[in-house]
């Protein structure tokens, strides 16, 4: 069967997530997207890709989580968060506004222009009818905002890594890719995947320095585990920072 094939189980979660996003960027351009529907949209996303991912068993194969790298993992994931977010505090721009002006233009895609969320009248906040606003507890409800929490944190976060540090950085080198070894350096596999990842997030810079620390760590540890582990606690922490303080142009 199709889910017992090493790539298909890798890849395909990550796709159908991919794949919704298209979706609904095309209903979005056709002018029939629902602001309601970009958070029920996600958390259905979630369910499906998660369920997708126990089908498939990407893990098989791997050896289990040794918890001697959950520090590092732990490490790692709170390291990427506070790289994540730092740039964007109002602490940052109160004492560095050239730098933190500079990042949004030419550290977040587009380059060259400031992103949707950052309206220099509204900043920090976001522009009034802000699509993120979406994601809010007051538009969608805390139960839609929770599930936007738990699909970054142990959804997409556990896909990507298995996808990214599990499937690509291997394939790029030998399309058996379940032959290569996880703690094998290869600058040119390392950096395209690097690339990919960086250029997956619209804060590109802050992507690829992720991507660095998570590529970094499974080279030290050659489990795929904590990588995973390390991506949640990213995206959890950063989803918990956007809840506390209400920075939604984070989702």
């Amino acid at each position: 069967m199709r889910k017992n094939n090493p790539a298909f189980a890798h890849v395909a979660p990550f796709a159908l997530w991919i794949a919704v996003i298209l979706l609904l960027q095309l209903l979005e351009s056709a002018g029939w997207c629902p602001r309601l529907f970009y958070p029920v949209s996600y958390a259905l996303k979630s369910v499906a890709c998660a369920a997708l991912f126990l089908v498939a068993k990407p893990w098989r194969g791997y050896p289990y989580l040794r918890f001697a790298h959950l520090p590092a993992a732990l490490l790692a994931g709170v390291g990427v968060a506070a790289l994540w977010i730092f740039p964007e505090t109002p602490w940052f721009a109160s004492r560095f506004p050239a730098v933190q002006k500079a990042y949004f233009e030419w550290a977040v895609l587009m380059p060259g222009s400031l992103p949707s969320y950052v309206d220099p009248a509204w900043w920090p906040s976001l522009p009034p009818g802000h699509l993120s606003w979406a994601y809010s507890p007051a538009e969608c409800g805390w139960a839609l905002a929770l599930a936007k929490l738990a699909g970054s944190g142990l959804v997409i976060a556990v896909i990507e890594e298995f996808f990214f540090r599990g499937f690509l950085l291997r394939w790029f080198r030998n399309s058996a890719f379940t032959e290569e070894s996880l703690t094998k350096f290869e600058a040119k596999s390392f950096f395209l995947v690097l690339a990919v990842f960086a250029f997956e997030h619209d804060r590109w810079l802050a992507g690829a320095m992720a991507g660095a620390v998570y590529g970094a760590l499974l080279l030290r540890t050659g489990d795929i585990w904590s990588c995973a582990i390390a991506h949640g606690v990213t995206n959890t922490l950063l989803g918990a920072y956007v809840l506390h303080t209400g920075a939604y142009g984070f989702w």
